[in-house]
């Protein structure tokens, strides 16, 4: 059982999942295709990733264009990010807007992302491990970017000097992307 609220972004959703905890542990699912189906999230998840990202990181934003977009279930499992989507639907009323939650191992949150979306993540835990399910296989071609502190999104990252990789360095700025 879930709870899923739907983010001021259309599409995106904070999940929450039932949890139960007794001395052992927990148990949870992560994922049911019938509770997700019954609130408009109908996709197949096509790939798995695990990322674990130190205290300072900042992955993104990061985009698969045109065919290649994937829609994203986020989780962390260990630590907590702060974990930004970005509206890149040219045809969407909020395009260029951006939401963020608080993902973390104690609130078991996790994040649906649909295609359309550049998405990103700062760790502010000492480390932080995060997977997603993905709605298409990762396609080099279409790897695509947005520099992380572009001024016209203006995130507030919650930090001015992110651990970056030369990569994410090297994003262009919002309105100079011509493919989404």
């Amino acid at each position: 059982m879930f709870d899923f609220k739907e983010m001021e972004l259309k599409g995106l959703f904070l999940i929450t999942p039932q949890v139960f905890n007794d001395n052992r542990g927990f148990f949870m699912e992560t994922f049911k295709k019938s509770d997700f189906q019954k609130i408009g999230i109908d996709r197949e998840f096509l790939q798995d990733n695990h990322s674990r990202s130190i205290k300072g990181v900042l992955r993104g934003l990061h985009y698969q264009a045109g065919e290649h977009a994937q829609g994203k279930l986020i989780r962390c499992i260990r630590g907590a990010i702060f974990d930004v989507a970005v509206d890149i639907r040219p045809d969407s009323k909020t395009f260029g807007k951006w939401c963020a939650v608080t993902l973390s191992e104690d609130n078991y949150q996790q994040l649906f992302i649909p295609e359309g979306f550049a998405h990103g993540y700062y760790t502010l835990t000492d480390t932080a491990d995060i997977l997603y399910k993905a709605t298409r296989e990762y396609a080099p071609n279409a790897d695509k970017g947005i520099i992380w502190n572009d001024p016209d999104i203006n995130i507030d990252w919650q930090t001015k000097t992110p651990i970056l990789s030369d990569k994410d360095k090297l994003h262009p700025k919002f309105k100079d992307i011509k493919e989404f």
